[in-house]
């Protein structure tokens, strides 16, 4: 095969993320909803009859399904399944960055409002309870941060002997910033946090310029 033709095959195809195929994909919505004329973001607490984080505070959103036509398409029917409102009660749908997670997840984010907020009827199967935060609150509070430590543990039949080192490779250990905002009685951390920390800063930034 020559040069050219191995140039014109990549030519191709479309970049990705490396292993795209591999990853477990969702989709978020953060729902901004007027509460006596003010701005505020509405949470979600888990049921605590589900097996993955029960109780943690979220935002609206799960995996993307065969039948969603894109991430946006999931971001609003997961928010209409969980908080009980027809889809065209979810207005205004905006992209964020989305998130690439070590651990083989990506996550889609998304703000928009909802605009009836006495319409909200949260599936108990999955939502415990909702509550919001007014806006304000977070354009004015830091969160707390926190480093987690993540280390290698190579499995037991890991071939040191290929590698230069040996058992002595130096491996370049990380650390995650965990973010931790506190409201009245509840708790929002955890990839909540970092997706809200990150809106939170684009509305920042938008207003300085």
């Amino acid at each position: 095969m020559d040069t050219q033709h191995i140039i014109q095959k990549v030519k191709k195809r479309q970049p990705s993320i490396m292993g795209y195929k591999h990853f477990r994909k969702s989709a978020v919505l953060i729902p901004l909803i007027e509460v006596e004329g003010e701005t505020h973001i509405l949470f979600e607490v888990r049921s605590m009859a589900l097996r993955s984080q029960p109780g943690d505070i979220c935002f609206p959103g799960g995996r993307i399904d065969k039948e969603d036509e894109s991430p946006r398409d999931c971001a609003i029917r997961e928010t209409s399944e969980e908080l009980g409102i027809l889809k065209t009660g979810i207005q205004d749908v905006t992209p964020l960055d989305y998130v690439v997670s070590d651990f083989g997840r990506i996550i889609y984010p998304y703000i928009g409002t909802i605009t009836k907020e006495h319409d909200i009827t949260p599936n108990p199967s999955e939502v415990a309870q909702v509550f919001t935060v007014p806006l304000a609150y977070f354009l004015h509070t830091s969160p707390e941060i926190y480093k987690v430590k993540l280390n290698v543990v190579p499995e037991a039949d890991f071939p040191f002997d290929s590698i230069v080192g040996g058992e002595n490779y130096n491996w370049q250990l990380r650390h995650i910033d965990e973010f931790f905002y506190r409201y009245e009685d509840k708790v929002i951390w955890g990839l909540t946090a970092k997706i809200l920390h990150h809106f939170i800063t684009v509305v920042q930034q938008e207003e300085i310029q």
